[in-house]
């Protein structure tokens, strides 16, 4: 996403080469991650949170902002966009709660309801099951899920805890010592040797 630079090769997403860009460039194509530790803004109910990130709205330009006719409309789609999303991760009920009164898996919600808002194609998210408890661990990885089939999102998502996430992915990666050792469905990934021993041990 910009954040960092890659040693060598070149990155590509979308059909276009990304090497190098800045990380509002790649924003903007729709290639957006989230953090591990969530971000939210805390004073900022759960819908305002999410309408943050809703880019192009012409009530936000200055010279655009008297007039209010002209951009009416759009601010309405973007909080009908706003609940559609937040209905797919059960957190409709909490639109109107400072983020501050969430726990840690809502906000990982919070975040990425906050990455669908800004036109994302692609989420990456690092470990949204860390700091978590596996039930509700189980429960963020089915609203993702929810969210990828309903509103046409890829997530690329790092995560260890693979007893948790596996159910609910299409395809899966693993990596040793920084180099993909296997990759395909999640259950032929899980029971190639060179993952047994390498990955998880032996």
């Amino acid at each position: 996403t910009g954040f960092y630079h890659q040693d060598e090769g070149k990155i590509w997403f979308d059909g276009k080469e990304i090497t190098g860009s800045t990380p509002h460039k790649i924003y903007g194509l729709g290639l957006v991650r989230t953090f591990q530790l969530p971000q939210p803004f805390p004073k900022l109910t759960v819908l305002e949170n999410l309408l943050t990130a809703y880019g192009g709205n012409p009530g936000d330009s200055f010279l655009r902002a008297p007039l209010r006719g002209k951009w009416l409309s759009q601010e309405g789609k973007a909080t009908e966009m706003a609940f559609r999303a937040l209905r797919l991760l059960d957190l409709d009920h909490l639109w109107n709660a400072p983020a501050s009164n969430l726990s840690g898996g809502q906000m990982k919600l919070v975040e990425a309801g906050r990455a669908i808002m800004s036109g994302a194609k692609m989420i990456l998210m690092d470990e949204p099951a860390a700091g978590i408890n596996p039930k509700l661990a189980q429960e963020v990885f089915y609203h993702l899920k929810e969210m990828k089939e309903k509103m046409g999102v890829t997530f690329f998502i790092i995560e260890h805890r693979l007893e948790l996430i596996l159910q609910y992915v299409d395809y899966a990666y693993a990596m040793a010592r920084g180099v993909i050792v296997s990759e395909g469905k999640p259950n032929e990934v899980l029971d190639d040797p060179v993952v047994v021993e390498s990955y998880l041990g032996g």
